[in-house]
């Protein structure tokens, strides 16, 4: 056997993919059991997928944290990528240190004392808690995560390719919105994804920061699971994960396209 593929490799890398895999593929095989009870297998079956057409709590509670993801991933992105740009190209500005750390607050800060404060931030404004403070509160927490993505690609990125559009005439955004953006949405659309599933799986902070009508799926999942598994909330988890690998494999597919057309272009120009 090659070195590097050891049966001590081969066996850990299938205990770790067996742990972090496992769980979810027994959820999925689930969903399609046709017993009530969760944990007897009766067979294949559609049922619970059809029963779920007829939960209409459960499903305003997935378009709400499907809302809710698109928006705050949105916003994150491109505030966690102006922060970025301006964390790698404005140099040592005066209050650097302290807007790295407002940015990079929520990575070390605990969620439910994230979600408390924001909480009392909302109580003070007199804000009616719903939709949109959980989106605000889900913007302020992603938004770190997409900063650290998008600022490691431009940490690599030839600031000679801008530079040769600004000679040319172009002003400095519209280099960056043609040249570099481009060139590093790759990274953005990783952060993007990232964003969104961080929101599509939020519980504690959206708890805190929620009101009447705005009920995420995974506050609606946890109220429910504390009764009992309904075979429903296999079926509605499945689905939500068949949308994030999707989500991830678009991304994937969408990067590898700028990678090659990136590639290609350089092939030309050389």
């Amino acid at each position: 056997m090659r070195r590097g593929l050891s049966a001590f490799n081969v066996t850990s890398i299938a205990l770790g993919l067996a742990f972090l895999y496992l769980p979810i593929a027994i959820l999925v095989i689930y969903s399609f059991n046709a017993s009530r009870l969760v944990t007897v297998w009766g067979g294949w079956s559609t049922r619970w997928y059809v029963a779920l057409l007829h939960d209409s709590a459960m499903l305003d509670a997935a378009w709400t944290s499907l809302r809710i993801a698109f928006l705050s991933a949105t916003a994150a992105t491109v505030l966690g990528t102006l922060a970025a740009a301006a964390l790698v190209r404005a140099g040592r500005f005066h209050g650097r240190t302290a807007f790295s750390a407002m940015v990079y607050a929520p990575l070390v800060m605990p969620e439910i004392i994230t979600g408390l404060s924001l909480l009392l931030l909302f109580v003070a404004l007199d804000a009616d808690r719903g939709f949109w403070t959980v989106t605000l509160a889900h913007t302020t927490v992603t938004m770190c995560f997409v900063t650290i993505v998008v600022q490691s690609r431009l940490l690599s990125f030839d600031t000679s390719l801008e530079e040769a559009a600004m000679d040319l005439g172009a002003p400095p955004l519209r280099a960056f919105l043609t040249v570099t953006l481009p060139l590093i949405f790759p990274a953005v659309a990783a952060g993007w994804m990232l964003a969104f599933t961080l929101s599509l799986d939020d519980l504690v902070i959206a708890s805190f920061t929620t009101g009447p009508g705005a009920t995420t799926l995974p506050i609606r999942i946890y109220s429910e699971v504390r009764l009992g598994v309904k075979p429903e909330i296999n079926a509605i988890c499945t689905i939500m994960i068949a949308v994030v690998a999707l989500g991830v494999v678009a991304a994937a597919l969408i990067g590898k396209r700028t990678e090659l057309a990136r590639v290609g272009a350089d092939g030309r120009g050389g």
